[in-house]
């Protein structure tokens, strides 16, 4: 009886000439391939570029809140507060919350910093920044966001804002980033939300009960900041060798 030849899965199989998968293109493979530098070259300037301005904050809200707006005002004062305290603001570097933000540590003591993103629409870079950093990759502003971070303060914001909210819950709920200052600052706008993690994602199980203590509920600035100092009363602003070792096995 005659066996046939198993075919090992690979570049030289018949599977990797399947008439359902796409022909390649050389010339696109390769544009694809050169974006890597691109990529690369916006995390170098990031790394080199923010690594000085440590401690920082970073605030994240709606690019669509007009000056004037009751949570612009909110925004810029808990800049302000956090930058005479002598943290780095971060912000996303547009108009809106991020734009407030800027402005608030812009006036302050402590350096304003705008991670820019390139989108067909929307995103004008404000001119509320000592140092303005533009990208084109989405992943690699949000790494930076996060790499130099000692809170986050979060203000009321579209789906970019939830989007930056769930990223480092996930983080250091998953162990991928060390414990730092979750705020949340207007309690009616986010308490829909909390309450459905409460009531809907911890009676599923989809998250743990402990979870909900990852984050904290604000509405004044003076409260912004005090969560912040009162999370690091007994702790430093630099992870500590523990901290460290620990997220470099992971």
């Amino acid at each position: 009886m005659d066996h046939e030849e198993k075919k090992t899965p690979g570049a030289g199989s018949a599977r990797a000439h399947h008439p359902g998968l796409a022909p390649i293109d050389d010339s696109e493979l390769t544009r694809e391939s050169w974006k890597i530098f691109q990529i690369m070259a916006e995390f170098v300037e990031g790394f080199e570029r923010l690594a000085r301005i440590k401690p920082s904050v970073s605030i994240f809200g709606s690019a669509r809140i007009p000056p004037g707006h009751p949570d612009y005002e909110l925004a810029e004062a808990v800049a302000r507060q956090l930058s005479d305290s002598g943290f780095a603001v971060v912000s996303g570097g547009g108009p809106g919350i991020m734009e407030a933000a800027n402005k608030g540590a812009f006036a302050g003591k402590s350096p304003s910093v705008g991670l820019n993103i390139q989108l067909p629409h929307e995103q004008q870079s404000n001119p509320y920044q000592d140092i303005g950093l533009g990208f084109r990759h989405f992943f690699a502003r949000k790494v930076m966001f996060v790499k130099y971070a000692s809170a986050y303060v979060v203000l009321p914001g579209g789906f970019g804002t939830l989007d930056e909210l769930a990223e480092i819950l996930t983080l250091v709920q998953t162990g991928k980033s060390r414990r730092i200052p979750i705020v949340l600052v207007g309690s009616e706008f986010w308490r829909g939300l909390l309450h459905w993690f409460e009531d809907t994602l911890v009676v599923r199980g989809t998250i743990s009960a402990e979870d909900l203590a990852l984050y904290s509920l604000v509405d004044t600035p003076e409260d912004a900041v005090d969560a912040i100092f009162e999370y690091y009363e007994d702790r430093s602003f630099e992870p500590s060798a523990e901290e460290k070792q620990r997220l470099m096995e992971l």
